[in-house]
């Protein structure tokens, strides 16, 4: 019976993308949608179902669905594993994607391959769901590359519009140099100890007599397949682009779905990390010096989207922050709630852009509060969480991710603090700049203003509730969360009663969140200042605004490089060596056509070549004796 659930649980959404790829263009685009959502919802109730099971007896559940590869000493098999990590992963990644994929129906109705974008979105989520449930590493390298292409087909999925598809090719290609350090220390893992089975590496790592600076050299591996995946420098330049998808996709990447996928990777193989202090310091630097850098350039962007998007970058820095300390549950914690208000905020985003008809540009918005009161109590509640307000969630999980920097690291709990004042700062710009003072748009926007069909707000609703409540989870006291997780994590920090250096460090970080938030408010609100266009932007405000000139970068020391090396074997390398092959079939054919002459029939000189022949023979059979 748990057999059959498990695979009801994976392959419920691979259906829904074959009946969507098959069939969807001949049903309604409603039943398509439908259809697509149902068969996430199913996985999500098997989630609840496995996950009510572990919390009341404790035991995970593995199953081997085959032998898979057998060489030499070398042997490992297709197998499931839902155990305390994966259910928690599952439970978000299928409980807010019903969320998306319902929010979708009527956000995408108008669109004509309605059908294909549920197809994709189904594929996402099934290969999401094999990242999680994978029982060894190569498993969760299926899922891990199936996103990938995922998303690929959904950030490009508008492919009419060129810079759409480079977009999706830009997140394609960048995600491939993360995976090529995933499978290097993958294959460093199989050859030090001839398996990639959690439980096996576990026991293995466990035993002793490692190789600690191979095993060095594995982990930093791993860490830069996490570091593509989970966008965190230098390779988080994709993810901002990868708003170029519709906004649902956006919100299944940022929230629930790839771009976790690199923590789970890390949390997963916790035992490898705490016995590479080094590479574990590497992960604490890259994680806050991105959520720094991020931070700081989502202060300037007026894209609502890419606002969102920077700040995602930012917030995934602080998770690798707790990784690179060893914080692995606080790392979890924050990954949760994160999914709770970021899937909100994006959702509604979506929502004002479908009621400005396609505008993203906060420039020409404003006002919007009355006319959208839902989406704006939404966004609210989420920017309120996402700015570590007392009591909303991400006050919970990144306060305790600042207590464990400052308790290892004051500078890396300075940087993360400056980060978390920033957020605070942008996330209230976006929300004054788009719900207050006047309506900035056209007189046509504004005539056609209106709050989102109830398939968009419900969603909305129930992750704002998510994100004022989903820190109970996890709560100074209680501490659920990390009882949960302990079978899974051998965690460093000891749950200790909050004494007053943990209120004073609470109060610190409400106090810069209170800050960022004044700070913007005097800004945008009491100085009614609306961002310059960008031509206007002068000083180290473009340098922030242009994101640094990190693109432009890679596209000096890697991209032109590249180009010229192609154009270089197109226009000269490639036709000389096609002039060179074509010399010789003309040489061949010059033969060809000289040695025709000789063929002409001629009995007479045939005659004469025979007897010259056999001369030839005698000669040389009388002068070799």
């Amino acid at each position: 019976m748990e057999t059959n659930l498990a695979l009801v649980l994976l392959l419920s959404p691979f259906v829904g993308f074959l009946f969507n790829i098959f069939f969807g263009k001949k049903v309604s685009r409603t039943v398509s949608g439908a259809i697509g959502t149902l068969t996430v919802v199913v996985s999500f109730l098997m989630s609840i179902c496995f996950f009510a099971q572990l919390n009341q007896n404790g035991k995970a559940f593995e199953l081997s669905l085959f032998d898979w590869i057998s060489v030499h000493n070398f042997k490992l098999d297709f197998g499931i594993l839902l155990d305390q990590l994966s259910l928690l992963w599952l439970l978000f990644v299928t409980g807010i994607g019903s969320l998306i994929h319902l929010y979708s129906i009527s956000y995408m109705h108008d669109d004509e391959n309605m059908h294909k974008f549920f197809a994709y979105l189904n594929l996402f989520v099934f290969f999401m769901i094999t990242l999680v449930v994978g029982s060894n590493l190569l498993v969760m390298f299926i899922g891990w590359e199936g996103v990938g292409l995922c998303s690929y087909l959904l950030i490009g999925f508008w492919y009419k519009n060129q810079e759409y598809n480079d977009a999706a090719k830009k997140a394609f290609i960048m995600n491939r140099i993360g995976d090529l350090g995933f499978l290097i220390g993958m294959f460093i893992l199989a050859t030090m100890f001839s398996t990639l089975n959690y439980t096996e590496l576990k026991h293995a790592v466990g035993a002793g007599d490692v190789n600690t600076a191979l095993l060095g050299v594995a982990a930093l591996c791993l860490f830069i397949g996490a570091t593509g995946k989970s966008a965190q420098l230098p390779l988080y330049t994709w993810l901002p682009d990868a708003m170029a998808g519709p906004t649902p996709v956006s919100a299944l990447i940022h929230a629930a779905t790839m771009v976790t996928a690199g923590i789970f990777m890390i949390t997963r193989m916790n035992f490898v990390f705490d016995l590479t202090p080094g590479v574990q310091n590497i992960i604490a630097i890259v994680g806050a010096a991105t959520a720094l850098v991020a931070a700081s350039i989502g202060l300037l962007q007026n894209d609502i989207k890419k606002v969102l998007a920077y700040s995602t970058v930012s917030q995934l820095g602080l998770m690798f922050l707790a990784l690179g300390l060893g914080a692995y549950n606080v790392a979890v914690f924050h990954v949760i709630t994160h999914a709770f208000f970021k899937a909100c905020l994006f959702l509604g985003s979506g929502s004002v852009i479908h009621g400005l008809h396609g505008e993203q540009d906060m420039r020409k918005m404003g006002g919007l509060r009355k006319a959208m009161p839902i989406t704006f109590m939404t966004m609210l509640i989420s920017t309120l969480a996402i700015s570590g307000i007392f009591p909303f969630a991400g006050f919970w999980s990144k306060d305790e991710i600042l207590m464990v920097a400052f308790e290892h690291n004051k500078v890396l709990w300075a940087v993360a603090s400056i980060a978390s004042i920033m957020t605070a700062f942008y996330m209230f710009r976006l929300m004054y700049l788009t719900f207050f003072k006047e309506f900035r748009g056209t007189e046509e926007q504004k005539h056609h203003l209106h709050e989102s069909p109830s398939l968009i707000t419900i969603p909305l609703i129930i992750l704002a509730v998510l994100a004022l409540v989903g820190g109970a989870i996890n709560l100074p006291g209680s501490n659920w969360l990390n009882h949960f997780l302990e079978p899974i994590l051998a965690t460093k920090h000891e749950e200790h009663a909050l004494g007053s250096n943990d209120y004073m460090l609470m109060g610190i970080a409400l106090a810069g969140a209170l800050v960022g938030i004044a700070w913007a408010y005097a800004k945008y609100i009491k100085q009614s200042f609306v961002p310059k266009e960008d031509a206007e932007i002068v000083g180290f405000n473009k340098t922030i605004y242009n994101k640094y000139y990190v693109d432009e970068f890679y596209t000096f020391l890697i991209v032109n490089p590249i180009n010229g090396l192609a154009n270089f074997f197109r226009t000269t390398l490639e036709p000389a060596l096609g002039k060179a092959v074509f010399s010789l079939g003309s040489a061949a054919n010059g033969l060809g056509t000289q040695g025709k002459k000789l063929q002409n029939g001629n009995i007479g000189l045939y005659l004469f070549v025979f007897v010259i022949g056999i001369c030839a023979i005698i000669t040389y059979l009388f002068i070799a004796q």
